[in-house]
């Protein structure tokens, strides 16, 4: 991920925010710095929109939403602003509700890819982790049914399933479950990747 402004000064939220909303490109923002962000592949796209459907149906009528790519998270962090695109987010805070973006979701799931793997399980853990609300962390790997999950009940220590079989039980949204076989189903693998 390259800053596409490094050349300029570093760009507050307020210009940040306000020349998002006319940006023809998702572009996320760190500490002054805003970076564009490459178009998902559609396995990434699939992974993450099961995903989302299955979790909608589970808190539909709840507290909790389900937001899905476009909505981006904040996050004031070490006196600097974040603010990401993470692939999904579950939030049961009312009082989290700007139009453009959240701030204090209990779950956060990013669909890995090769370009964004160390950055997803590094930077991004790092900066989540931060966040008061969060609960869990779910990665989700593209190329094989995999994933990991991180849990603030546990010190943010990895729990790994694999295999179509597999189910999580989450930590947020008063016990959200999935099943791997829900989450992968009709994936296109191509010819890289396994199911």
């Amino acid at each position: 991920m390259k800053a596409i402004l490094d050349t300029y000064p570093p760009m507050s939220v307020e210009e940040y925010l306000a020349s998002e909303e006319a940006s023809p490109v998702k572009r996320e923002y760190v500490a002054g710095r805003v970076y564009a962000m490459a178009g998902a592949s559609v396995r990434h796209n699939q992974i993450a929109l099961n995903l989302a459907v299955t979790l909608h149906s589970q808190v539909r009528g709840g507290p909790c939403q389900v937001l899905f790519a476009d909505v981006k998270l904040h996050i004031p962090y070490h006196r600097e602003d974040l603010f990401y695109y993470p692939d999904l987010m579950v939030c049961c805070d009312p009082t989290d509700s700007h139009s453009h973006y959240r701030e204090r979701p209990c779950l956060v799931v990013e669909v890995l890819s090769e370009s964004t793997r160390s950055i997803d399980t590094r930077e991004k853990f790092i900066a989540y982790t931060q966040i008061a609300s969060l609960e869990g962390y779910l990665i989700l790997d593209q190329d094989r049914i995999e994933a990991t999950l991180r849990r603030r009940e546990t010190g943010w220590q990895k729990e790994s399933y694999e295999g179509p079989e597999a189910r999580l039980s989450l930590p947020c949204g008063g016990g959200l479950e999935i099943g791997l076989g829900e989450v992968y189903g009709g994936v296109e693998w191509g010819e890289s990747g396994a199911g």
